[in-house]
C-alpha cells in the first residue's frame, strides 16, 4: 500500500474500504462487510447511524420540493400528477442516494480515527 491514503469521498462514494481503496465496503445493498478481502480491515462494527438519512431527506426534499414548486408556479398541474411524479421521483432519489452516502460517512469516520476501527 502506498503511503497516501485514499480519498474518503473516492472510496466512500464508490463503496470501497477506506483504508485501501480497493475491497468492496459493502456485502449486500446496505450491509457493511464484516471484514475487507484485500486489506483485512475490520468492518464488523460500523454503523453509520441516521446520518445518511438525514442528509438525504434535506437534499431529496429540496430537489424535489422546488421542483414540484416550480411545476406548480409554471403549469399548474393536478394533485394526482403531483403525486405521480413526485412521490417515485423521492423514493429513487432515496434509494439511489443511500449507499453512496452510508459509505462516505463510514469512509469519513475512517479518516478521522472513530473508535470503532480497529488500531492496525
Amino acid at each position: 500500500m502506498s503511503g497516501t491514503s485514499p480519498s474518503p469521498v473516492v472510496t466512500g462514494l464508490g463503496g470501497r474500504c477506506p483504508r485501501c481503496g480497493r475491497g468492496r465496503l459493502f456485502r449486500g445493498f446496505l450491509a457493511v462487510a464484516p471484514r475487507c478481502e484485500v486489506c483485512g480491515l475490520d468492518l464488523s462494527r460500523q454503523d453509520s447511524g441516521d446520518g445518511p438519512a438525514a442528509f438525504i431527506i434535506l437534499i431529496v426534499g429540496f430537489v424535489v420540493i422546488g421542483a414540484a414548486l416550480v411545476v406548480e408556479v409554471g403549469y399548474g398541474w393536478p394533485i394526482w400528477l403531483h403525486l405521480v411524479v413526485w412521490l417515485p421521483l423521492a423514493v429513487i432519489l432515496c434509494l439511489a442516494l443511500m449507499r453512496p452516502f452510508k459509505g462516505l460517512l463510514i469512509a469519513l469516520q475512517y479518516r478521522h480515527r472513530r473508535h470503532e476501527f480497529d488500531a492496525g
